[in-house]
């Protein structure tokens, strides 16, 4: 076990973990962000991403050792109120269905938009490749992603 200082969601956190835990548990079982999700554990499906230093990262693969130092970001940080303008297009376009991947795949969509404010379809396919629906919502995405774009 080891204590690591962690910066999430703009608040410091300390942590006494082994540091090979990967950071989805360290996020849902010691601090209580269950909003993350787990799917695959292998980091092919997107449900776990979260934000490292503005980067989408998927956290059942990132050690806790590897995120000490660097600003990391849950869905419960992207906003205070889900007013984050891919949360809002979210809702406009009527993405979630069962919503169990909807976490992850907002957080990608937010790390495109922030490091590309008017991505074109294959930007938003590049970005978002990887991010598995299993209720195969892809088309609502990527409109809610354009709409997020002007929005931003």
């Amino acid at each position: 076990m080891a204590l690591f200082n962690l910066t999430i969601n703009g608040k410091s956190q300390q942590v006494d973990v082994d540091p090979s835990t990967p950071m989805l548990w360290v996020l849902r079982d010691h601090l209580d962000l269950v909003g993350t999700k787990f799917g695959c554990g292998i980091a092919q499906c997107g449900a776990c991403t979260i934000h490292l230093d503005g980067n989408a990262i998927r956290s059942c693969q990132l050690p806790v050792s590897a995120a000490e130092g660097a600003q990391i970001t849950t869905i419960e940080g992207l906003s205070e109120n889900g007013d984050h303008p891919v949360q809002q297009a979210w809702l406009e376009h009527d993405v979630p269905q069962c919503g169990y991947c909807q976490a992850g795949q907002i957080m990608s969509a937010a790390a495109l938009l922030a490091q590309n404010p008017n991505p074109s379809d294959t930007d938003i396919d590049n970005a978002m490749n990887g991010n598995i629906c299993r209720c195969g919502t892809y088309t609502r995405i990527k409109a809610a992603i354009h709409t997020a774009s002007k929005n931003l």
